[in-house]
């Protein structure tokens, strides 16, 4: 009996120089995907920064409650079209994931188009996915040119996924765990992706951060202001990060449950139902606007800015304006979920937050306890790979991470196992002996 093929060791790999080779392209790649991210967020970021401000208050004096309206429509219309028309249908559904698979180049232009209709016109969603298809579409462009086999090519489609997304979660280790733990996952040799992986992902974030002192554009990265401090877990902090943990897990097993049902049937017609569901969001964000008087944004777009200002300032919001936040926006996010295109990351971190936020007056607990355990419990609900959801809160909390870092890996293990077994329910069967 023919015994599997063990894929050869980092050890090994690096002795042989067709692997070198590649782990040379891999980074000479991540020069132009940076390029091309850094162009992407740029523009988003400008077009968002037109429909939200620079549009509504020329038009209105303001940002009115109805003012998602127009904005979401036009959006459905557009991604409608792109999945109905073009290759690919604008990438992956968001409600299946990130999407971790090489985007094939001819599906690049479906991808691009919908990503600048969904993100900048109010869809509740991030730009990890769409920029990681840019990354790996490109990469796999290249490959292709000169004349690499499928094995070769993945990797470096998978390098230069890792080179874009290292743009915007601000820090290249973060990308290349996501895309390792990703790759994992889907069988490929991780032995082969690691190194390729590190290296796009660093090159790619050093050029990514030039640009942006050199061009002097605002391309905002997550990132969470919190006063300088140092907070040193206690017991409290412990045992509170369990129920929030268990919250967090069912909320995000609910916004994703509901949109996985709801895909079907937007995908069924999408010229017509994208649209529909599209306004629906809209109306998740009206709502808030009409029942609290504040800006409508707070519910639409990614959440980046509105985890931002509830963190810096979480006393500017009433308890009532917290709940009506998480409930409105989670609604919306299943909506976008289901029907637009984008990445589901930023969005599960800003509701983990806001949760967060609320369970801060909790005896023992205060706001940056809270804000560990909602953030981290409700990344690793979204995102099922636990040591990248770990690292990208620690870096979000900053100079409190060390101190956070109990309650973020006990949030964690408790949401992912919580998520898990709430999904599939308890398997019996023993561990595998491994003697």
């Amino acid at each position: 009996m023919a015994q599997p093929a063990v894929a050869p060791s980092p050890e090994d790999l690096v002795r042989r120089p067709d692997y070198l080779r590649l782990i040379a392209l891999a980074g000479v790649l991540g020069v132009p995907v940076s390029l091309a991210a850094f162009g992407f967020l740029a523009a988003i970021h400008q077009l968002e920064h037109w429909a939200w401000e620079t549009l509504p208050h020329a038009l209105t004096g303001g940002n009115p409650w109805w003012w998602p309206v127009p904005l979401l429509l036009v959006a459905g219309l557009a991604v409608g079209a792109v999945v109905r028309f073009l290759p690919g249908h604008g990438g992956h559904v968001p409600a299946d994931g990130m999407g971790a698979g090489v985007c094939p180049p001819v599906e690049l232009p479906g991808v691009l188009l919908a990503a600048f209709a969904s993100l900048p016109l109010g869809a509740v969603l991030g730009p990890e996915a769409p920029l990681m298809a840019l990354g790996s579409g490109l990469a796999a462009w290249v490959a292709g040119g000169l004349g690499m086999g499928q094995r070769r090519a993945t990797v470096i489609g998978v390098s230069g996924a890792a080179a874009a997304i290292a743009t915007v979660f601000g820090s290249p280790v973060v990308a290349a765990i996501l895309l390792m733990e990703m790759v994992q996952l889907s069988g490929l040799a991780l032995s082969l992706v690691i190194l390729p992986c590190l290296m796009a992902a660093g090159i790619g974030a050093v050029v990514f951060t030039g640009l942006g002192a050199w061009t002097g554009l605002p391309i905002a990265h997550l990132s969470l202001p919190l006063p300088p401090g140092a907070i040193r877990p206690d017991p409290a902090d412990l045992l509170w990060s369990v129920p929030i943990a268990l919250v967090a897990a069912l909320g995000v097993r609910w916004v994703h449950g509901l949109a996985r049902a709801v895909a079907p049937a937007v995908a069924a017609r999408p010229l017509t139902r994208t649209p529909l569901a599209a306004l629906a969001v809209a109306a998740c964000a009206c709502a808030y606007a009409l029942l609290t008087g504040r800006d409508p944004a707070e519910v639409a777009s990614s959440g980046q800015q509105t985890l931002a200002a509830v963190a810096a300032a979480p006393q500017s919001w009433t308890t009532a304006a917290l709940v009506l936040l998480l409930l409105t926006k989670g609604l919306g996010y299943a909506l976008s979920l289901a029907s637009l295109r984008g990445g589901p990351v930023f969005p599960a971190i800003c509701l983990g937050g806001v949760l967060g936020v609320l369970a801060a007056p909790l005896p023992g607990l205060g706001l940056v306890g809270g804000l560990a355990a909602g953030m981290a419990a409700a990344t690793v609900a979204a995102l099922p790979a636990p040591v990248s959801a770990t690292v990208l809160v620690l870096l979000l909390l900053g100079g409190y991470a060390v101190g956070m870092a109990p309650v973020v890996l006990v949030a964690v293990v408790v949401a992912f196992v919580a998520e898990h077994i709430f999904t599939n329910g308890l398997n019996r069967d023993p561990l595998p002996d491994s003697r």
